[in-house]
């Protein structure tokens, strides 16, 4: 069994997003981001992936300064390139292609050792789709309610 420490999560993109097809992939990372990374230093808040030249980059996705960097720190809202096979990089730019799907992070986590994201492809919520999930929740919330209680609503 591996290992698994979850450093973010990204919940607002299962609110604003309908994701499928799950995948996950490396991170190109610099020696500070890294080590900024196991002191849960990141954001993946309006980040998203997009794929140039047959290279998948991942855009917008904010890794704190390493206090102990000094001169050699990074840039935090940089460009990261994601390790993805050629395959795997294909088939998500077909689907990206045809403007319904955007590619977004879901997750970066530690994997016995190493960084990982996980990306999955995303169709936009309507807010009428979002007052749906609302309503389903708050419905099922009522519902465990009434059963802990012994029927009384």
């Amino acid at each position: 069994m591996s290992e698994i420490k979850v450093i973010v999560n990204n919940k607002r993109a299962s609110y604003d997003y309908f994701l499928s097809d799950f995948t996950e992939c490396g991170i190109e990372l610099r020696g500070s981001e890294i080590k900024s990374l196991r002191r849960n230093g990141a954001s993946l808040h309006d980040s998203y992936v997009v794929i140039r030249n047959n290279e998948a980059y991942i855009l917008n996705m904010h890794i704190s300064p390493y206090e102990q960097g000094n001169i050699f720190n990074h840039d935090p809202n940089r460009t990261r390139k994601l390790l993805l096979h050629k395959k795997e990089i294909i088939k998500l730019g077909i689907k990206a292609a045809q403007k319904v799907f955007t590619i977004v992070p879901t997750k970066i986590y530690l994997k016995k050792g190493k960084a990982k994201v996980e990306i999955a492809l995303a169709k936009g919520k309507k807010q009428y789709d979002k007052r749906d999930v609302e309503r389903a929740k708050e419905d099922k919330r009522n519902m465990d309610k009434a059963k802990k209680n012994g029927g009384e609503y």
